[in-house]
């Protein structure tokens, strides 16, 4: 979606990283909502190292109510989360953030995407990833999952 297609009926959430415009994370996330019809986009918000700690220490006074967490960030960000999910404790990284009455509640989702699967030990980090951005969508946006889908949202081009 471009910035000039955002309507007030277009449902937000936010990505955190270091080139989160041009990441993997927006690139999937958005083409999840197309296929599905969906009209919502993820914003971006390109940060550095020196920027992270003021953003994620403000994050629960703002507007921002979902954001994902770009993988460089994953770790950094749990010191912020008042709660996370088992996996993001077990696993010591969050995937992304909801935001609810000022509290900040962190999720990892490894668990439940290779869930989706009789083997995941045999599958590549990329699908588990665009699974991940299947569920956010879904749970965000209500998009479908259909891992079926996902060959196909690897190989289409932009």
């Amino acid at each position: 979606m471009q910035p000039h297609e955002i309507k007030p009926d277009t449902g937000l959430c936010t990505i955190l990283g270091y080139n989160a415009q041009t990441g993997y994370m927006r690139r999937y996330f958005n083409k999840i909502m197309k296929r599905n019809g969906i009209n919502a986009t993820a914003i971006a918000l390109n940060i550095k190292d020196e920027h992270f700690d003021f953003t994620m220490a403000n994050v629960g006074k703002s507007k921002v109510t979902q954001m994902m967490i770009e993988k460089e960030f994953g770790a950094k960000a749990i010191p912020y989360c008042e709660n996370l999910n088992d996996c993001a404790q077990r696993e010591g990284r969050v995937d992304f953030v909801e935001v609810a009455d000022g509290k900040v509640q962190g999720f990892c989702l490894d668990d439940v995407a290779k869930a989706f699967y009789d083997k995941p030990e045999f599958l590549d980090d990329q699908i588990i990833f665009v699974t991940k951005m299947m569920l956010i969508a879904h749970r965000w946006f209500d998009a479908e999952i259909n891992v079926d889908d996902i060959p196909l949202l690897i190989g289409e081009k932009e």
